[in-house]
C-alpha cells in the first residue's frame, strides 16, 4: 500500500550531488540494515535523529535534481539538513591536484562530496566495531546487532532495514549479545562507555574542533577512529584515517607505483592538507586507481 512521505525535499544545487556515491561511505557492508540500493536506483537509509526514527529516499536522474522522502517522527528534521548530509558546505572545487592520476579522478567522480550526516554517535558505533578486525568481519558485526536490537524502520522501507539502536540500548547490552555477535570485550566496552557520552557529542557535531577534542577524550577512540567518525558524520575531507592497515599500500600503488612505508604516509599525504581523505576516497573509488587483490589484514577467529 502506498504511503505517502511525512516530508519531502526537490532540489536542485548548483553543483553535481551523486547522492549514492557521495552516501556509500555511510553503508556498512552489503548487508547493512540501515541502508539500501534497490533497483531502480533509488538509495534508501534508516537514521535515528533527536527527534525520532526515519527512513528516507532519495532518487536522482541527474546530478543537480535530487528528489528526498522522509518517513517517521526525524523526517522534517532529515529533510532540513539533507543539504548539508549530501555536501552542501564541501568544497571539492578547492581541490586542485597536480598529480595527473587524481586530476582524472575527480573529471569521472564529478558528485562526489564528502558527507555531514552531524550524527556522531550514529557513525562512532560502527567505527569502533570495525577497530582492530578486517571490513566483512566487521560489518557482519554491526548488521548483526542492529538487526537485533534496532527498531523497525518507519514508512515503505525496503524489507529488513531497520532503525540503528539508540544510545541506551548500545549501553545496556548483555555481554553474550556481543560475543554472539562476535565482538570482543575491548571493544563493547568501549562503545558502552562512548555511549554514556552520546548526547554530548552529537552536540559538537556543528563544532568540529569541539567534536574531536571530546573523542580524543574517550578511552578507545584514537586518530583513526576519530578520523572515521570524521568524514562522515563531520564533512572533514582531511580526514585521514593513519593507521589504516591498507593505507600505504593503496595510497602508494596508486600514486607512486610503490608501497609507502609506515613512517612515510603522514609526510606524503601533507601536501594534500586540507583535502586529504579526499585523496583517499578518490583512490578509492576509481576503478584505474585502487588497487586489486591487496593483502588482507589478519582475520579474527569468531567469539564463541
Amino acid at each position: 500500500m502506498h504511503q505517502p512521505p511525512d516530508r519531502s525535499l526537490h532540489w536542485q544545487p548548483g553543483f553535481a550531488v551523486d547522492a549514492r556515491l557521495s552516501l556509500e561511505s555511510l553503508r556498512r557492508g552489503r548487508d547493512d540494515p540501515t541502508h539500501r540500493v534497490e533497483a531502480d536506483g533509488a538509495l534508501w537509509r534508516t537514521a535515528l535523529t533527536p527527534s525520532g526514527p526515519v527512513t528516507y529516499r532519495i532518487r536522482q536522474q541527474r546530478l543537480d535534481d535530487l528528489h528526498i522522502d522522509a518517513w517517521g517522527a526525524g523526517a522534517a528534521e532529515l529533510v532540513d539538513r539533507i543539504r548539508t548530509e549530501l555536501g552542501a558546505d564541501d568544497r571539492p572545487d578547492l581541490f586542485r591536484p597536480r598529480h595527473p592520476a587524481l586530476r582524472a579522478a575527480l573529471r569521472r567522480l564529478p558528485g562526489l562530496r564528502v558527507p555531514c550526516t552531524g550524527r556522531l554517535f550514529e557513525a562512532i558505533v560502527p567505527a569502533i566495531i570495525e577497530q582492530r578486525v578486517i571490513g566483512p568481519d566487521a560489518a557482519a558485526s554491526f548488521g548483526r546487532l542492529v538487526r537485533a536490537h534496532g527498531e523497525q524502520a518507519p514508512g515503505p522501507a525496503p524489507a529488513g532495514m531497520r532503525v540503528p539502536p539508540a544510545p541506551e540500548v548500545w549501553r545496556t547490552l548483555p555481554s553474550w549479545e556481543w560475543r554472539r555477535a562476535g565482538v570482543d570485550l575491548q571493544r563493547s566496552r568501549t562503545v558502552v562507555r562512548t555511549a554514556r557520552h552520546a548526547a554530548r557529542l552529537d552536540r559538537a557535531a556543528g563544532d568540529p574542533a569541539r567534536a574531536y577534542e571530546l573523542m580524543a577524550k574517550l578511552p578507545g577512540i584514537g586518530i583513526w577512529t576519530a578520523a572515521q567518525v570524521g568524514h562522515r558524520a563531520l564533512g572533514d575531507a582531511d580526514a585521514l584515517p593513519l593507521g589504516d592497515y591498507h593505507l600505504g599500500r593503496m595510497t602508494g600503488m596508486a600514486l607512486l607505483g610503490r608501497p609507502l612505508a609506515d613512517d612515510e604516509i603522514e609526510e606524503f599525504y601533507e601536501p594534500f592538507r586540507p583535502h586529504r581523505y579526499r585523496v583517499l576516497r578518490l583512490i578509492e573509488l576509481d576503478a584505474r586507481l585502487a588497487p586489486r587483490h591487496a593483502p588482507r589484514a589478519p582475520r579474527r577467529r569468531p567469539l564463541q
